[in-house]
């Protein structure tokens, strides 16, 4: 088959898709390429559907090569990719997001999208890349869908808002953003900013969606020259008199159900109504086993109609709150006796404990993956939701892609606001536990770790509190923006917006939809509303702790810090690492030392840091002619006797520089092991020290001179 080949040049870039070239019995597959930057993207439908199941089995995989950077990977031991790094499984959930409205969710048939990176270029990254490749695998391929889409990344330098800024680009951006959509509409957002206002975002916002529109126009181009046919999934027909059977069983109980404010309560009863109208479904149609699946779908789909229509039209949210009014909240400090920080937020049924964890430099995240190698990462966010936390019993396996997301978001909800290393050289760590959810437990632990962090006495630059945003919208284009979404809103809801931020603007945004997208109107309500309830939100926190502590608690360990001359390193180090592991099992402190010869000792004894220091100074410590020091007889010659002045440095004390008298053996004066006062005199010109005891004894009187 012919390889056709088609480009769009976006600002001053040029997108170049392949099809037909790579993965012909995929059902759709393209080559993407920027730059030297080069990714693969195929889909595959099953071709039957899954039984048994109440959602649409969609898979999204981004699939990092180490060859793509001309890298081997892996440990001495192991040579090629195992699990996915963060990285690739954020990349992957991007994606998934903003493919996943498109798709008709009554499929059943298994639909998998693989994006692999084949060429990385260290320029252009292949993130954006990835989706609008999977966009155009989706798009050229049979496979029933609504897209396409585009997606573009929006930075900002020195005030400009540049279009997919490069890799140098974005390490001086005050706002990273990835946007992605359809036509006219926005479906997708992930980035964190430097405290910038809304409108600033919502300005990127709409750059982002002109651009969008370009690479939508000319993927529909490229499906227009392919010419390939959708497949048709069959949809199955229910029969009216069944539809309205069902919602005459449950609609009155379930009007009643969805407004019990507790969780747990509303769903036992849910539970019940479901399990008693199988039972009515199986006595009137006995003859037709599968309507009983059939009800459970349309019972879920009732609860979504009911739940628009009454905040749509009566602004009647399940818990009885305005659109804008958030849930009762609460902050607590302190919780943890021997922690370094610890703080507790509340909102609602949503209960998020996060604890702050202080190391030294040498507690960095190595990170080593197809895009960096051997980077250091200094401030990590981990996020955990344990089964317990909405009542259920589940294996514990490790993170999800849902616990790794939700950390990474609150992570860039708080960067920016960590005090500069150079300041502050301890590496950091938040865990977030969620211990109880009903609705945006990741905004929660924004919260709570800003509480930790200014408990554990780090001097963040402000405090952050973060929401989740909904919307309910009908196909007449009325809608409602929801302020602190829960349960019923967020399961049924139309938008998931979380906004994380300070007083002065946001740090970080997120947002899919189950519809096809939202509009600039909505996002800039959204976020309206959104900075009304952050600021309501950080006033409730203040009330538990209004500034970071003015000292770090006392179990953290203390980071001293010393600059020495860089030509001094080996001499701390020693030969194979012998005198720097004696400080270290010595004192029982941490050293870390950098090229530039900063040196951290960290250690939560102060007694044992000060040793360690003044090791290190007298290691490194660099002699002046005229300076007195205690020396320690080492080696005794004949023409004199070598003394140490601090570890590892000696000089020459020669024979006649011993007494004030007449010598004839360095022994007559001195012995090895002994302290002696000696007076540095003179560096040569190969930096060996000549050194005198003689200069140091008391100056006798003249008559005693005249005398000898």
């Amino acid at each position: 088959m012919e390889t056709k080949e088609f480009s769009l040049t976006l600002g001053d870039k040029a997108i170049v898709v392949r099809k037909n070239l790579l993965a012909g019995q995929a059902n759709g597959s393209v080559i993407v390429s920027c730059g030297d930057t080069v990714v693969l993207a195929t889909a595959v439908i099953s071709k039957h559907a899954k039984e048994n199941i109440d959602y649409f089995p969609l898979s999204v995989e981004y699939e990092e090569r180490f060859y793509a950077a001309g890298r081997i990977p892996g440990s001495r031991f192991i040579k090629r990719e195992t699990r996915a790094s963060q990285e690739a499984i954020l990349t992957g959930r991007l994606i998934d997001r903003a493919l996943r409205p498109l798709f008709d969710s009554a499929v059943r048939n298994e639909v998998q999208v693989i994006v692999t990176v084949l060429s990385i270029d260290h320029e252009n990254d292949p993130d954006v890349l990835a989706m609008v490749a999977a966009s155009a695998a989706l798009a050229t391929s049979n496979i029933p869908w609504a897209g396409p889409i585009g997606a573009v990344r929006i930075g900002r330098v020195d005030g400009t808002l540049i279009l997919n800024p490069t890799y140098a680009e974005r390490e001086k951006a005050d706002m990273d953003l990835v946007v992605a959509g359809i036509h006219g509409r926005i479906n997708m957002i992930e980035g964190d900013a430097a405290e910038l206002e809304e409108g600033l975002l919502i300005e990127a916002i709409t750059l982002a969606q002109t651009h969008v529109e370009k690479l939508i126009v000319f993927q529909n181009e490229i499906v227009k020259a392919i010419g390939i046919e959708k497949i048709v999934v069959p949809a199955k027909e229910l029969d009216a008199s069944f539809i309205s059977f069902v919602e005459s069983a449950v609609r009155t109980e379930l009007e009643e159900i969805l407004y019990q404010p507790h969780k747990q309560k509303r769903l036992d009863a849910l539970n019940t109504l479901k399990e008693a109208l199988v039972q009515k479904v199986a006595l009137q149609y006995p003859d037709d086993a599968r309507l009983g699946k059939e009800s459970m779908n349309l019972f879920e789909e009732l609860i979504n109609t009911i739940i628009h229509d009454n905040i749509i039209h009566k602004e009647k949210r399940p818990d009885g709150r305005k659109a804008d009014e958030l849930r009762s909240l609460s902050s607590y400090v302190s919780f943890l006796p021997r922690t370094h920080g610890s703080g507790i937020f509340v909102r609602g049924e949503t209960q998020v404990l996060s604890v702050l964890t202080l190391g030294s430099p040498g507690d960095q995240q190595i990170i080593d993956t197809m895009e960096t190698k051997d980077g250091m990462k200094r401030f990590m966010h981990h996020y955990n939701f344990p089964p317990y936390s909405v009542g259920e019993t589940k294996p514990l396996r490790g993170p999800s892609r849902r616990d790794i997301g939700h950390g990474a978001l609150a992570e860039r909800a708080l960067v920016r606001l960590l005090p500069p290393q150079n300041d502050f050289p301890y590496t950091i760590r938040l865990v977030s536990e969620t211990l109880s959810s009903n609705g945006s437990s990741s905004m929660a632990s924004v919260c709570a770790s800003t509480l930790a962090l200014m408990d554990g006495g780090v001097p963040i630059k402000a405090m952050a509190a973060g929401i989740a945003m909904g919307l309910m919208s009908d196909a007449k284009g009325n809608y409602k923006v929801l302020t602190d979404i829960q349960g019923p809103e967020d399961h049924h809801g139309d938008m998931d917006l979380k906004v994380a931020g300070t007083e002065n603007g946001i740090t970080a945004l997120q947002m899919d939809v189950k519809v096809d997208g939202v509009t600039p109107k909505i996002l800039h309500e959204a976020f309206i509303q959104a900075k009304k309830a952050r600021l309501e939100i950080l006033s409730g926190m203040r009330l538990a702790l209004a500034a970071p502590r003015p000292e770090l608690s006392k179990h953290a360990p203390r980071i001293i810090t010393l600059r020495i001359n860089p030509d001094k390193i080996r001499d701390v180090i020693g030969p194979g690492g012998k005198m720097i592991n004696e400080i270290i099992n010595s004192t029982g402190v941490a050293i870390d030392i950098e090229d530039d010869g900063s040196v951290f000792i960290t250690s939560v004894n102060q007694e044992s840091a000060q040793k360690a220091v003044e090791w290190v100074k007298n290691l490194t410590r660099e002699a002046k002619v005229g300076e007195i020091f205690q020396g320690i007889v080492k080696r005794i010659m004949a023409f004199g006797a070598f003394v140490e002045i601090f570890p590892g440095t000696e000089g020459l004390v020669h024979v006649s520089h011993l007494s004030d008298k007449y010598v004839g053996h360095p022994d007559e004066v001195v012995k090895i092991g002994d302290v002696i006062p000696v007076k540095l005199v003179e560096i040569d010109s190969q930096g060996r020290m000549n050194l005198s005891h003689k200069a140091t004894l008391p100056e006798k009187p003249r008559e005693e001179q005249k005398e000898q």
